[in-house]
């Protein structure tokens, strides 16, 4: 009888010790398939911050966009007036004057203030900056042009009619020249 006892204890031993194989196994099954729903829920976490980064770098960029819109009362055609005020330049003497079309619109790259002549072609396009104070436009020939100019507009006097300021234009960093403009409306929102 112990000897019965004996084999039944090994027996059952054997099979409570394949048995907690099993579940070693299971465990093991367990906690890989627990590792991989980890690194699976941290991929959709990283992926998730990084389309809300995103959200939060275009609504940025819609914000600033929306700031870059002229205001009515200054978008649209303009009929301009420019006088030379002073000139070190032989191309530009004090008394000159000039007429034109200035237009001022926006598009996916900013402000700006087109310059056309009679014929409606355009002279010359300005990048635009414009806050409560005021107006200003800046231009610079490209680095492959015969002459170096810049050319530097500041509107500091903005009624719904007419707009008022100062251009400065510089050529080859040798001379310079001021002018008055003056800016009446021409036709609103054209």
């Amino acid at each position: 009888m112990t000897k019965t006892i004996t084999v039944s204890f090994i027996i059952l031993g054997f099979l409570i010790s394949c048995n907690d194989c099993t579940k070693e196994e299971d465990l093991l099954l367990r906690e890989s398939a627990l590792i991989q729903r980890e690194n699976s829920f941290a991929e959709k976490e990283t992926e998730y911050l990084s389309l809300l980064k995103f959200k939060d770098s275009i609504q940025s960029t819609m914000d600033s966009l929306a700031y870059q819109i002229w205001p009515d009362s200054i978008a649209g055609r303009w009929n301009s007036k420019t006088l030379c005020i002073e000139s070190n330049c032989s191309d530009y003497v004090i008394g000159d004057q000039r007429v034109d079309i200035w237009v001022f619109d926006q598009d996916s790259t900013g402000l700006h203030a087109r310059v056309l002549n009679n014929k409606n072609e355009i002279i010359r396009t300005y990048q635009a900056n414009y806050s409560p104070n005021g107006i200003r436009l800046t231009f610079k020939t490209d680095s492959l042009s015969t002459r170096q100019a810049v050319m530097n507009v500041n509107l500091d006097q903005i009624n719904s009619d007419k707009i008022s300021g100062k251009r400065t234009i510089t050529i080859d960093d040798k001379c310079t020249a001021v002018f008055n403009l003056e800016l009446s409306r021409l036709n609103p929102k054209n």
